[in-house]
């Protein structure tokens, strides 16, 4: 267990510096909106299988008009799939927004819970999309597993595990609290430049010394 947490530590510390140094690790909503739950959580949810630039667009006209679970809902639905076109599946979200925003108007008097056992009651509302909220609207410990997080949690060999769902809860067993809510961060910026799901930059990786390079075929 010691020569895990020391790997871990190796791993955020190494990770942290070499942002610090070549680039900012900031890729998150609560940068660009102040932490306010409910707009970390609508902006989750247009993110999911939509690009970054995409998303921050949709966000920005639609908290133009709306910002609140009561002014949602003023919107008509037609109003809303304009608004947030072309996120990925922009007429299903349209409607997972008004259903959320009813909901946390009906059951929590208009205010997003802070557990998240009760953001998981919400539908539409999964746990990669709750942790975040957890983590960037509330500031709670969270661990937020999305598909680079867990590639490279399992390509580094730290776990090994079939899906994301696994990877969070393995994680949770074995990743110091101290560092939940800021590997997410690292790891997706991480994924997103350096170690890709396809011929991976290990040429260039500051983790390459203590990398297992599982699954790993072709790499540049």
């Amino acid at each position: 267990m010691k020569k895990q947490k020391e790997l871990f530590a190796k791993i955020v510390e190494t990770l942290k510096d070499y942002f610090q140094r070549y680039g900012p690790c900031d890729h998150r909503i609560i940068a660009k909106k102040g932490g306010d739950p409910f707009i970390i959580l609508i902006g989750t949810i247009l993110s999911l299988r939509t690009k970054d630039e995409i998303t921050d667009k949709a966000m920005e006209r639609l908290f133009k008009k709306a910002k609140t679970p009561d002014e949602m809902l003023k919107l008509s639905n037609e109003e809303l799939e304009q608004l947030i076109y072309p996120v990925g599946f922009y007429r299903k979200k349209a409607k997972t927004i008004r259903e959320i925003s009813k909901t946390i108007i009906e059951r929590y008097k208009g205010r997003v819970p802070d557990e998240l056992e009760e953001l998981l009651k919400i539908k539409g509302v999964g746990r990669k999309t709750a942790n975040l909220v957890i983590t960037e609207g509330f500031n709670k410990p969270g661990i937020c597993v999305d598909t680079h997080v867990h590639r490279i949690s399992n390509r580094l060999g730290v776990v090994k595990t079939r899906n994301p769902h696994e990877t969070e809860y393995t994680l949770r067993g074995v990743l110091p609290k101290k560092y939940w809510n800021i590997y997410n961060a690292l790891l997706v910026t991480f994924g997103q430049n350096i170690c890709k799901p396809v011929s991976p930059h290990c040429t260039i990786c500051p983790l390459s010394h203590i990398c297992k390079r599982i699954g790993v075929v072709v790499f540049r």
